[in-house]
């Protein structure tokens, strides 16, 4: 009875124009539409949790993943999703678990994306290949094995074609992934992290040339510019000319990056979109989404905060991807002796505490813990009980270590 209430009433709510999910919450908590709703919907803190021989914790590699919500004229990102994991054995001396483990995923209330976007109808002009419906780029579907990553004790599955629309046809960028563990055909861990996407990338908050679409208006405003003709051959993969590390994509020599293009083509001209509490939801997902989310808001930290403007992003000697901000730009001042991400390394793919990865504890880029969403903080409240960086020994060790891990404390 609850569940088929709950369903009427996110149906209703998400009627009204501009409304997500993510803003669903919020109504059903602050008008009281059903006893018990909310609480249903929203994750919260619980008692510490009776843990087993294993815990499995799954992470995305980015704080959110874009797409195009239309392929029909221009692609900028198809549907691609990364989700990781780590399984760790608990003991006095944990160990990080490799390839005697298998890890799948699935996304539950999400199944199929090929009748939720046309991206597998215009596939075959922007890549020149055919993918099998509700098959991504690397051959992922929406659930299957998380191979282990060479080399390392982690475990991924990449290029998962994700869409933020679930099987109801509501419209979430958060959703959840169960991920689980097994060992000898058995299950010995499970845990549920967020799978980030959405397709709010708003371009047609400038591009308005009336007559037009907003996908066309782009091309031509192109042509213009560069004496292309791009207009006359849609669809048009960006970056099929712009190099793209994000896709593997290297681009045309001489050619701008796609993420070079972008920013510093679009710094001095944001227009209607400089009014925004951040213009980089003029494109960056977004005005509903809200992708920047962590624990840095608390402190008035916005985008530019770690990444700098939009033409510092579009430096062309910047490798987009890579050239990237790290942690100890910042917090090395503040206790030089932390562990840091090791030269040449981003935080999401840092290594710490133990062979750990950084995002095992602290979270996703742009959602480390405690974020502003219920759902990003899901995993930490059922490892440990609270929301935040995953600090309570006892979450992999079965005792407290007489020597616990530096990284603790109010200020980490």
């Amino acid at each position: 009875m609850v569940r088929a209430t709950t369903r009427l009433v996110i149906r209703a709510i998400l009627r009204r124009p501009g409304r997500t999910i993510a803003g669903v919450l919020g109504v059903l908590a602050a008008g009281c539409l059903y006893v018990g709703v909310a609480a249903a919907l929203a994750p919260t803190p619980q008692a510490a949790p009776a843990l087993g021989n294993y815990i499995v914790v799954a992470y995305n590699e980015l704080g959110m993943h874009c797409m195009n919500q239309d392929f029909s004229e221009l692609m900028i990102l198809p549907p691609f999703n990364t989700l990781r994991a780590q399984v760790i054995r608990r003991g006095g001396s944990p160990e990080i678990m490799g390839g005697d483990v298998q890890v799948r995923f699935n996304i539950p209330g999400n199944t199929h994306s090929a009748d939720k976007t046309n991206f597998w109808t215009f596939a075959p002009q922007l890549f020149g290949v055919a993918f099998p419906p509700d098959t991504g780029l690397t051959g992922t579907r929406l659930w299957g094995a998380m191979p282990k990553r060479a080399g390392l004790r982690e475990f991924e599955a990449t290029g998962i074609p994700l869409t933020p629309l679930d099987d109801m046809g509501l419209e979430n960028p958060y959703q959840l992934a169960t991920v689980t563990a097994t060992m000898n055909g058995a299950v010995i861990a499970q845990t549920q992290a967020v799978v980030p996407v959405s397709w709010e990338i708003s371009c047609n908050i400038c591009h308005t040339t009336p007559g037009i679409s907003v996908g066309r208006d782009i091309l031509r405003k192109h042509d213009t510019r560069h004496g292309t003709q791009l207009e006359s051959h849609m669809p048009v993969n960006c970056s099929s000319c712009h190099a793209d590390p994000a896709l593997g994509a290297p681009g045309q020599a001489g050619v701008a990056t796609l993420s070079s293009a972008m920013h510093s083509s679009h710094a001095s001209r944001m227009g209607p979109a400089a009014t925004l509490a951040s213009e980089c939801y003029a494109c960056h997902p977004g005005i509903r989404t809200n992708c920047q989310r962590d624990l840095h808001l608390e402190s008035g930290m916005r985008c530019a905060s770690c990444h700098g403007g939009m033409s510092d992003v579009g430096n062309p000697a910047r490798t987009p991807w890579v050239s990237n901000p790290r942690c100890a730009d910042c917090h090395q001042v503040r206790r030089p002796t932390f562990e840091f991400e090791p030269p040449g390394v981003l935080f999401k793919d840092a290594t710490g505490h133990g062979g750990v990865k950084c995002v095992t504890c602290h979270s996703s880029p742009h959602a480390m813990t405690p974020a502003a969403t219920a759902t990003d903080n899901l995993q930490s409240n059922r490892l440990q009980g609270h929301a935040g960086v995953i600090n309570t020994c006892t979450t992999c060790h079965t005792q407290t270590p007489s020597d616990p891990f530096p990284h603790r404390g109010d200020d980490d």
